[in-house]
């Protein structure tokens, strides 16, 4: 398999769907699409040449030249689909969050090393740049024993992004850290550690009429390693997004990855060590009357068929998706809901 035949599938053709079309068009070739919705599957089929499906169990057995299923259905289908394209002998890409419980994630990773299949999870937030420097200065040990950590997710989500969607039902959204803030979390996983323990309150402040979980939630972590922290989310930020941003506060040194998606890197003051010279990362992924997290999944992408063709390292583990979901898992099980 050499890097410009790999062939792709994709299942559900919604919003996040024309981002992993683009992508595969780039670096690969998408041979199939698969949406319930036939309009959907027909239109995004006839843009890259593909052929569509409209449903998942006739995409598995006719299309046998496939080599990676891409999974963009609903969060509460994510284990379902990516289940099935392992078990019918894919190997499987699968959007955020990898499920939406803890037991599903398991299954999924089970799966995938029963058939002996890749499953890879999409974390595109490591790879802004000023994330990815920091991850790095904190692997070298520039910034010596993390104390504390502060997540700042304030986003606007209006009722017309919930509005003839499955995004806000329990079942297939999940809650809003599995949709909007999961990438977030990922990072506290990744940058400071396992979390240990929780307390929460969360509350539906704007959307009761909209939504069937919370839009609003405060937590508090202890970490394995000692640290603490806070994370604050809301969809309630008037208008428009606000921020979403990350400030650690070590023995050595203290950093804020700022900006709407953690793109900008706000403050720093290290000992002995100076972050510059940053590239400047990918724009956000914008759906007209919102924007969503940092578009990387070219790097994604690049990373994946570098893994199928040239035996490189994965970019973000079954595991670590896994890990992301514990962690959610961690503070909705905690939390004390109080609107």
């Amino acid at each position: 398999m050499n890097k410009s035949n790999v062939r792709f599938a994709i299942v559900g053709c919604g919003r996040i769907a024309q981002r992993h079309a683009e992508h595969i068009n780039k670096q690969g070739t998408l041979v199939a699409v698969c949406d319930i919705v036939k309009e959907k599957a027909d239109a995004l089929a006839e843009k890259y040449n593909a052929r569509a499906f409209y449903n998942i169990a006739d995409l598995l057995k006719n299309a046998k030249d496939v080599d990676v299923v891409s999974i963009c259905s609903p969060n509460g289908l994510h284990a379902t689909h990516s289940i099935q394209s392992l078990k019918a002998g894919f190997h499987v890409l699968c959007e955020k969050p990898m499920a939406t419980s803890v037991y599903d994630c398991g299954e999924m990773i089970k799966m995938a090393e029963q058939v002996n299949k890749r499953l890879f999870a999409i974390k595109q937030n490591r790879f802004n740049p000023p994330v990815a420097a920091v991850k790095q200065a904190i692997d070298e040990g520039r910034f010596g024993k993390i104390y504390s950590v502060q997540l700042s997710c304030f986003w606007n989500r209006n009722k017309d992004y919930y509005e003839n969607s499955w995004k806000g039902t329990k079942d297939l959204d999940g809650g809003t850290l599995y949709t909007q803030f999961s990438h977030f979390i990922d990072l506290l996983y990744w940058m400071i550690g396992d979390v240990k323990s929780v307390e929460a309150f969360t509350g539906n402040y704007a959307h009761q009429d909209t939504i069937e979980f919370e839009d609003t939630g405060v937590a508090i972590l202890s970490f394995y390693n000692g640290a603490i922290g806070t994370v604050n989310y809301t969809v309630n930020s008037y208008e428009k997004n606000m921020e979403g941003s990350l400030t650690i506060f070590a023995e050595k040194g203290t950093v804020k990855i700022g900006g709407q998606y953690l793109n900008e890197l706000e403050y720093q003051n290290i000992e002995n060590y100076k972050i510059d010279n940053l590239p400047e990362g990918n724009k956000a992924n914008n759906y007209g009357n919102y924007q969503g997290s940092m578009s990387n999944h070219d790097k994604v992408y690049e990373n994946l068929i570098d893994v199928l063709t040239n035996n490189a390292s994965i970019s973000t583990s079954a595991f670590e998706g896994l890990k992301t979901v514990e962690i959610i898992d961690k503070i909705y099980s905690a939390a004390k809901n109080i609107k």
